[in-house]
Order: structure tokens, then sequence, then C-alpha cells
């Protein structure tokens, strides 16, 4: 008899799709209330494309989250909605304006619509029973970022801790909780913006049109390309001007700028990412400008 050894070997992005599938299989089995985030943004899409694979050919376990700000991209919402409808999945919608009529969150006139998020989500953990939430964090996008690891303990106020981070040797997850606590989840915190793209490509995912370069009309505010909107009016001294541009990441419309770019396709974007010196959030987000510390701030209060 001939014993034929076979090198097989996984590809990075097997690997990391391996990883992710694990991860929301172990959430599903452990929690009684799991959720996952899905703001129609290209890595809230992978997560759901990568839940899609873990649990197929059942249907997705949980039921999706969206914290709305009342400022998305309409094309977002367009792709979010193609998404729900083709899976059949449940989407709860938590808004801000309901938020605020209710006085979950104040608005004072100064205070962006992503900080109003942070409350609103809160109130709908609490409201909807949620005990782990899936959210789209990577490592590579910010500092703080950085720091937390795949289950991310809350305590019964919704905040983070950075100094009380479980071990997660062997990729062994604790997600014992008490009443009132949850978890975050991170089942791409591995992943980088290049490895989304890559993914993207391989299994043809849709996303939203406007990662793909278009016409514009656009000005510029802080150093970055913002969008000509009602929901964003220029100020004095600002001049509006079309230009070829492309968003490398999908928030809130007053506060997400975009990057000129010819890249039209995803080999062409992956091009561009590749060479790429800032991550997307740190060069169009305007809410990760507001301090040096802005992010972990806001993830110590209880935000993704």
């Amino acid at each position: 008899m001939t014993n034929t050894h076979v090198d097989y070997q996984l590809s990075q992005l097997d690997q990391l799709e391996a990883e992710s599938i694990h991860i929301f299989r172990e959430v599903a089995a452990e929690f009684e209330k799991p959720v996952l985030m899905f703001s129609g943004g290209k890595d809230s899409i992978v997560m759901l494309r990568l839940a899609e694979k873990a649990f197929y050919p059942a249907k997705i376990p949980f039921q999706l989250l969206q914290i709305d700000t009342g400022l998305d991209f309409p094309e977002v919402l367009e792709t979010r909605d193609n998404w729900v409808n083709r899976l059949g999945v449940r989407i709860v919608v938590a808004s801000i304006d309901d938020a605020i009529a209710n006085g979950v969150v104040i608005d004072d006139g100064k205070t962006s619509r992503n900080r109003m998020q942070t409350a609103t989500l809160l109130d709908a953990i609490e409201e909807n029973g949620f005990t782990a939430l899936f959210g789209g964090g990577r490592r590579d996008e910010e500092k703080a970022r950085a720091k937390e690891r795949v289950y991310s303990h809350r305590d019964e106020f919704g905040q983070w801790d950075p100094k009380m981070q479980r071990p997660e040797l062997w990729s062994l997850y604790n997600g014992r909780i008490h009443a009132g606590e949850h978890m975050r989840i991170f089942p791409i915190s591995n992943w980088t913006e290049l490895d989304v793209w890559d993914y993207i490509g391989r299994e043809q995912i849709e996303i939203p049109n406007i990662y793909f370069s278009h016409q514009r009309r656009v000005f510029v505010r802080d150093g970055m390309l913002m969008s000509e909107t009602p929901l964003n009016p220029t100020r004095e001294g600002e001049t509006v001007e079309e230009r070829t541009v492309r968003f490398r990441t999908c928030g809130d419309i007053t506060l997400t700028g975009c990057v000129e770019s010819t890249a039209s396709t995803i080999p062409e974007i992956i091009d561009e990412v590749s060479i790429a010196k800032l991550t997307e959030r740190g060069a169009t987000r305007g809410d990760d400008r507001f301090s040096e510390a802005a992010m972990e701030d806001r993830k110590k209060e209880g935000y993704f």
C-alpha cells in the first residue's frame, strides 16, 4: 500500500473566514439573545455574509440591529434592504429621532448624530434584552479598536474598561456575564481593510455603489471632501465643485468624507487600498477627529 501525503493549506482569506464562522457559531450557541449590528456598509455586509455561511442551509438564528441617525446615505439604506429581504431576517431599527422624542437623548443642537448613537444603542439593548452584539470593528481601523479583543465585556451600564479585558488564549472565549451585562463580539477583528475587499471580490458580494468611483458635487471641510446635500449645507467660504470620488466608509452623511479616486472595480479598489497610508476612518471620518482619544472615549461610554 502506498501512503499519499497531500500538502493542503488554507489561504489567509480562508483562515480568516473559518475563524469568523467559528466565532459566529460559538456566540449563537453560548448566548441567549445575540444580534448583529448592520448598517449596510461594507464591513457589516461582510459580517452578514459570514453569518449566512456559518448557518447555511438554515436561516441566520438572530436578528439585525441598526441605529438610524436619520443621516444615512440613500444608497446604503437601499443595499441594507436588499440584504434583509433576500435573507428573510428581521431587522430592528432604533431611531435617534425616536430616542430624542422619548427623552432618551437630548438634542442640544451641538452634539452630532453619531455621538447620539451611544445612548440610542444602549436603550435598544435594554429594551430588547440583547446579550451579545456582533460588531464590524477591525483592529487596523483605529488605535482604540486595537485594544479590544474578540469578546468585549460591557458592564450593566454598557461601559467598556480596557483594563478589564479577558484573556483569549488558544482562541478560547469567556462569555460569562451577569444580569444586565452584555458582550460586544468582533468576528472580523483580525481582518484588514484589504482583506475585506479581497473577500468582497471573491464572494461577489453586493455593496452600496458609492464605494465605487462616481461623479459627485463636493466641497472641502476640515481637509475632507464632503457631499453637497440639504442635510449638510455649505458654510461661508466653502465652494462646491464636481469631482470624481468614491467613499471608503459609509456613516453619517454630514461627517463622512470621500476621496478622489478613479477606482470603479474591486480589483482597482484593492490596488488603491494596498498603497493607502491612512485607514478609512482616519482619512474620512470627521467624528474620529474630535480629539486624539475620541473613539476610545465613546467606546468607554458604550459606543462600538
